[in-house]
Formats: C-alpha cells, sequence, structure tokens
C-alpha cells in the first residue's frame, strides 16, 4: 500500500509477476523493475530531456524483451519514497533476482533508497533516460550509485533495456 491507502500504482504497460511468470520459463529470473517520482509522466513531461516515449510503452517494450531473453519482469512506479523502499526490502523475499531502479529526483536526495539497496542481497543497477552529470549542477551527485552494481544512462528510453540485457548477463542468463 502506498501512503495514500492505495494498492502499487502499475502502469498500463507493467506486468504483474503472476501476470507474466506463465510467459516465462520455469525457473526464469524474475526481475523488479521501480520508477519513482514523475516518471508517471514520462511522454508529456519535458519531452526535449525525456522523449516522448511513455512509462506504459517502456514497461510493455520491457516485457517483451524479458520473455526473448528467458526471464520476466515486473514493472512498478511510485511517486513515494516509501514505496521504493519497501518494494527494494522484499525483492528478495519475493523471488526477484534483481532490480533495475529509476527513483528519478530520489537518486539524488534518498539515503533512505541507498540504505534499502544496501540491505538487499540483490543487483541493482541505477537506471536514468537522460545523462544526469549533462545537466543541473544538483543532477551530478547519487547518493544511490555507491550501492549499486552499475548505472546506465543517457540512452533514452532506451536505457531501461539496456540495463535489463545487462543484469540479465550478470545473471548468467
Amino acid at each position: 500500500m502506498s501512503p495514500s491507502g492505495a494498492p502499487p500504482r502499475r502502469s498500463a504497460g507493467s506486468r504483474s509477476s503472476a501476470g507474466s511468470r506463465s510467459n516465462a520459463r520455469k525457473n526464469s529470473p524474475r526481475i523488479l523493475v521501480l520508477s519513482g517520482p514523475n516518471l508517471d509522466r514520462l511522454g508529456t513531461r519535458e519531452p526535449e530531456i525525456y522523449g516522448h516515449t511513455t512509462l506504459a510503452h517502456i514497461h510493455d517494450s520491457l516485457v517483451e524483451r524479458a520473455r526473448e531473453l528467458g526471464a520476466s519482469v515486473d514493472c512498478r512506479q511510485s511517486n513515494h519514497e516509501g514505496d521504493l523502499v519497501t518494494w527494494i526490502g522484499k525483492a528478495s523475499d519475493d523471488g526477484f533476482a534483481g532490480i533495475l531502479l529509476n527513483a528519478g529526483s530520489y537518486t539524488h536526495t534518498s539515503y533512505a533508497v541507498h540504505d534499502a539497496i544496501k540491505g538487499s542481497a540483490l543487483p541493482v543497477i541505477e537506471v536514468h533516460i537522460s545523462n544526469p552529470e549533462a545537466r543541473e549542477p544538483f543532477r551530478h551527485v547519487s547518493v544511490l550509485a555507491a550501492a549499486c552494481v552499475a548505472k546506465v544512462a543517457g540512452f533514452g528510453a532506451d536505457s531501461y533495456r539496456t540495463a535489463l540485457e545487462g543484469l540479465l548477463r550478470r545473471l548468467g542468463v
């Protein structure tokens, strides 16, 4: 539940682990894909920076690519820091093999998300659509990077796909 009491928000293109399990091979890795604040506005928010691709389209593309690679994804988005912390903390118990995380602006501020990553036994890849280091100075510092195994940034919506492929290679898939 989010702080508002509502269940976790999933974009129209996201798939729950139960929904994608039937399409994945038995014992295939499950990857948790988390997107933070304002990423639900992709496609309309600052398209000159983030492009016109919606988060739902990114999620649909990840579902298909994961299937092609013998894996499955569960894509979630929340504007609430506590949801991200909870999902990261429970990911291993929920059977995920790794996490792709675009924490949005929490990348630069959230020691709670950093600590959740550090407390997780799973590999986490930090994902960004734009290149934060090429933007405003406050975006140049990631408080999450030291807790993550890798970072993919600056490839637009393809950053998610590149991160998924890299994580699955790291997992030996």
